[in-house]
Protein backbone atom coordinates (compact mmCIF):
# COMPACT_ATOMS: atom_id res chain seq x y z
CA UNK A 1 0.00 0.00 0.00
CA UNK A 2 1.49 3.35 -1.03
CA UNK A 3 2.25 5.62 1.86
CA UNK A 4 0.22 8.88 2.61
CA UNK A 5 0.72 11.24 -0.22
CA UNK A 6 2.50 9.45 -2.31
CA UNK A 7 2.16 9.88 -6.08
CA UNK A 8 1.40 6.44 -7.99
CA UNK A 9 2.28 6.13 -11.35
CA UNK A 10 2.07 3.72 -14.28
CA UNK A 11 4.23 3.69 -17.29
CA UNK A 12 3.45 2.23 -20.45
CA UNK A 13 5.80 1.57 -23.32
CA UNK A 14 6.97 -1.47 -25.54
CA UNK A 15 10.55 -1.04 -24.41
CA UNK A 16 11.96 -2.74 -21.53
CA UNK A 17 14.95 -1.21 -21.14
CA UNK A 18 13.37 2.31 -21.19
CA UNK A 19 11.08 1.11 -18.40
CA UNK A 20 13.41 -0.27 -16.21
CA UNK A 21 15.31 2.93 -16.46
CA UNK A 22 12.07 4.94 -15.59
CA UNK A 23 11.32 2.44 -12.64
CA UNK A 24 14.80 3.32 -11.07
CA UNK A 25 14.22 6.91 -11.66
CA UNK A 26 10.78 7.10 -10.17
CA UNK A 27 11.23 4.41 -7.41
CA UNK A 28 14.42 6.38 -6.22
CA UNK A 29 12.32 9.34 -5.14
CA UNK A 30 10.28 9.43 -1.72
CA UNK A 31 7.03 11.13 -3.19
CA UNK A 32 6.56 8.89 -6.19
CA UNK A 33 5.85 5.14 -6.38
CA UNK A 34 6.02 3.20 -9.87
CA UNK A 35 2.32 0.74 -9.40
CA UNK A 36 2.21 -1.19 -12.92
CA UNK A 37 3.63 -1.15 -16.21
CA UNK A 38 2.08 -1.89 -19.47
CA UNK A 39 3.90 -3.01 -22.93
CA UNK A 40 1.22 -2.05 -24.56
CA UNK A 41 -1.68 -0.20 -24.99
CA UNK A 42 -4.55 -3.02 -24.59
CA UNK A 43 -2.38 -4.41 -21.72
CA UNK A 44 -2.41 -0.74 -20.39
CA UNK A 45 -6.60 0.01 -19.81
CA UNK A 46 -6.45 -3.30 -17.51
CA UNK A 47 -3.03 -2.57 -15.26
CA UNK A 48 -4.64 1.25 -14.97
CA UNK A 49 -8.15 -0.07 -14.31
CA UNK A 50 -6.95 -2.17 -11.49
CA UNK A 51 -4.17 -0.25 -10.21
CA UNK A 52 -5.97 3.04 -10.71
CA UNK A 53 -2.96 5.01 -10.29
CA UNK A 54 -2.56 9.12 -10.25
CA UNK A 55 -0.70 9.35 -13.28
CA UNK A 56 -0.29 7.97 -16.52
CA UNK A 57 3.17 8.03 -18.04
CA UNK A 58 2.13 6.44 -22.00
CA UNK A 59 4.02 5.76 -25.02
CA UNK A 60 2.57 6.88 -28.11
CA UNK A 61 3.41 4.39 -30.65
CA UNK A 62 2.76 0.60 -29.65
CA UNK A 63 2.20 -2.70 -30.97
CA UNK A 64 -1.41 -3.89 -30.63
CA UNK A 65 -3.11 -0.66 -29.34
CA UNK A 66 -1.34 2.98 -29.59
CA UNK A 67 -1.24 5.12 -26.78
CA UNK A 68 -3.38 7.24 -28.42
CA UNK A 69 -6.18 4.54 -28.33
CA UNK A 70 -5.98 3.84 -25.16
CA UNK A 71 -5.70 7.29 -24.09
CA UNK A 72 -9.02 7.88 -25.12
CA UNK A 73 -10.35 4.68 -24.13
CA UNK A 74 -8.84 5.68 -20.45
CA UNK A 75 -10.53 9.36 -20.34
CA UNK A 76 -13.66 8.20 -21.27
CA UNK A 77 -13.62 6.39 -17.45
CA UNK A 78 -14.93 8.16 -14.85
CA UNK A 79 -12.63 9.85 -12.58
CA UNK A 80 -9.86 9.39 -14.94
CA UNK A 81 -6.03 9.93 -13.85
CA UNK A 82 -4.26 12.11 -15.84
CA UNK A 83 -2.50 11.21 -18.53
CA UNK A 84 1.37 12.71 -20.06
CA UNK A 85 2.15 11.46 -23.93
CA UNK A 86 5.63 9.93 -24.21
CA UNK A 87 7.45 10.62 -27.66
CA UNK A 88 10.51 10.67 -29.75
CA UNK A 89 9.85 13.20 -31.77
CA UNK A 90 10.12 17.44 -30.70
CA UNK A 91 7.35 18.10 -32.81
CA UNK A 92 4.64 15.46 -33.20
CA UNK A 93 1.24 15.51 -34.50
CA UNK A 94 0.16 12.56 -32.55
CA UNK A 95 0.92 14.76 -29.38
CA UNK A 96 -1.12 17.49 -30.68
CA UNK A 97 -4.29 15.37 -31.00
CA UNK A 98 -3.99 13.42 -27.42
CA UNK A 99 -3.79 16.84 -25.61
CA UNK A 100 -6.60 17.97 -28.05
CA UNK A 101 -8.39 15.17 -26.58
CA UNK A 102 -7.72 15.42 -23.31
CA UNK A 103 -3.84 14.24 -22.51
CA UNK A 104 -2.65 16.45 -19.87
CA UNK A 105 0.49 17.27 -21.71
CA UNK A 106 4.09 15.60 -23.40
CA UNK A 107 7.46 14.84 -22.43
CA UNK A 108 10.11 13.53 -24.67
CA UNK A 109 11.73 10.56 -23.63
CA UNK A 110 14.96 12.20 -23.60
CA UNK A 111 13.69 14.74 -21.17
CA UNK A 112 16.13 15.16 -18.21
CA UNK A 113 15.53 13.22 -15.33
CA UNK A 114 14.51 15.93 -13.04
CA UNK A 115 12.10 17.75 -15.69
CA UNK A 116 10.27 14.29 -15.92
CA UNK A 117 10.02 13.72 -11.80
CA UNK A 118 8.68 17.52 -11.81
CA UNK A 119 6.57 16.68 -14.76
CA UNK A 120 4.86 14.50 -12.41
CA UNK A 121 4.29 15.71 -9.85
CA UNK A 122 3.49 18.87 -11.86
CA UNK A 123 0.58 16.93 -13.37
CA UNK A 124 -0.79 15.58 -10.09
CA UNK A 125 -1.46 18.86 -8.39
CA UNK A 126 -3.72 19.89 -11.31
CA UNK A 127 -1.65 21.78 -13.55
CA UNK A 128 -1.31 20.93 -17.22
CA UNK A 129 1.92 23.30 -17.61
CA UNK A 130 4.38 20.60 -19.23
CA UNK A 131 7.67 22.07 -21.56
CA UNK A 132 5.17 24.95 -22.26
CA UNK A 133 7.61 26.34 -25.05
CA UNK A 134 7.95 22.85 -26.43
CA UNK A 135 3.72 22.90 -26.29
CA UNK A 136 3.16 26.28 -28.06
CA UNK A 137 6.13 25.10 -30.33
CA UNK A 138 3.89 22.13 -31.50
CA UNK A 139 0.83 23.73 -32.11
CA UNK A 140 2.48 26.35 -33.87
CA UNK A 141 3.38 23.95 -36.36
CA UNK A 142 0.20 21.69 -36.62
CA UNK A 143 -2.39 24.42 -36.04
CA UNK A 144 -3.05 26.73 -38.40
CA UNK A 145 -4.67 29.78 -37.25
CA UNK A 146 -8.67 29.43 -37.91
CA UNK A 147 -9.89 32.47 -40.17
CA UNK A 148 -13.09 32.41 -38.53
CA UNK A 149 -14.05 34.97 -35.79
CA UNK A 150 -13.58 34.14 -32.29
CA UNK A 151 -16.00 31.83 -30.22
CA UNK A 152 -18.90 33.86 -28.25
CA UNK A 153 -16.84 33.17 -24.95
CA UNK A 154 -14.03 34.88 -26.05
CA UNK A 155 -15.66 37.98 -25.71
CA UNK A 156 -16.97 37.40 -22.55
CA UNK A 157 -13.10 37.91 -21.19
CA UNK A 158 -12.35 41.55 -19.69
CA UNK A 159 -9.64 43.68 -21.12
CA UNK A 160 -7.22 42.36 -18.80
CA UNK A 161 -8.13 38.52 -19.07
CA UNK A 162 -7.80 38.67 -22.27
CA UNK A 163 -3.86 40.41 -21.61
CA UNK A 164 -3.30 37.12 -19.54
CA UNK A 165 -5.05 34.50 -21.79
CA UNK A 166 -2.43 35.71 -24.92
CA UNK A 167 0.63 35.54 -21.83
CA UNK A 168 -1.00 31.98 -20.99
CA UNK A 169 -1.26 30.81 -25.01
CA UNK A 170 2.70 31.60 -25.35
CA UNK A 171 4.19 29.32 -22.75
CA UNK A 172 4.44 32.46 -19.76
CA UNK A 173 4.33 30.90 -16.64
CA UNK A 174 2.01 32.64 -13.86
CA UNK A 175 5.26 33.81 -12.05
CA UNK A 176 6.45 35.11 -15.60
CA UNK A 177 2.80 36.76 -16.24
CA UNK A 178 3.09 38.39 -12.48
CA UNK A 179 6.45 39.90 -13.27
CA UNK A 180 5.24 41.38 -16.25
CA UNK A 181 2.51 42.40 -15.73
CA UNK A 182 2.90 44.10 -12.38
CA UNK A 183 0.49 41.48 -10.40
CA UNK A 184 0.83 39.29 -7.92
CA UNK A 185 1.05 35.28 -8.72
CA UNK A 186 -2.27 35.18 -6.63
CA UNK A 187 -4.28 37.60 -8.77
CA UNK A 188 -2.79 35.69 -11.91
CA UNK A 189 -3.94 32.51 -11.13
CA UNK A 190 -7.37 33.87 -10.10
CA UNK A 191 -7.37 35.32 -13.60
CA UNK A 192 -6.24 32.24 -15.30
CA UNK A 193 -8.97 30.20 -13.42
CA UNK A 194 -11.96 32.65 -14.50
CA UNK A 195 -10.66 32.60 -18.41
CA UNK A 196 -10.46 28.97 -18.17
CA UNK A 197 -13.95 29.07 -16.33
CA UNK A 198 -15.45 31.51 -18.53
CA UNK A 199 -13.98 29.35 -22.19
CA UNK A 200 -15.00 26.09 -20.69
CA UNK A 201 -11.23 24.48 -20.78
CA UNK A 202 -9.78 22.23 -18.21
CA UNK A 203 -6.59 23.41 -18.21
CA UNK A 204 -4.16 25.43 -19.36
CA UNK A 205 -2.67 23.32 -22.43
CA UNK A 206 -6.34 23.28 -23.54
CA UNK A 207 -6.08 27.09 -23.32
CA UNK A 208 -2.83 27.01 -25.97
CA UNK A 209 -4.66 24.39 -28.24
CA UNK A 210 -7.93 26.97 -28.03
CA UNK A 211 -5.35 29.67 -28.35
CA UNK A 212 -3.98 28.28 -31.45
CA UNK A 213 -7.42 27.07 -33.30
CA UNK A 214 -8.94 30.30 -33.11
CA UNK A 215 -5.87 32.59 -34.25
CA UNK A 216 -5.83 34.12 -30.87
CA UNK A 217 -2.11 33.30 -30.51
Amino acid sequence: MSAAGTIRVVLVDDQALFRAGIRMLVGSQPDLEIVGEASDGREALSVVRASRPDVVLMDIRMPVMDGLTATAELLRDPDPPRIVMLTTFDLDEAAARAIREGASGFLLKDAEPEFLLAAIRTVHSGSAVIAASATRDLFAHFSAPAQSAPPREYADLTEREREIFALAARGLSNAEIAAREFLSEATVKTHISRILTKLGLRDRVQLVVFAYEHGLA
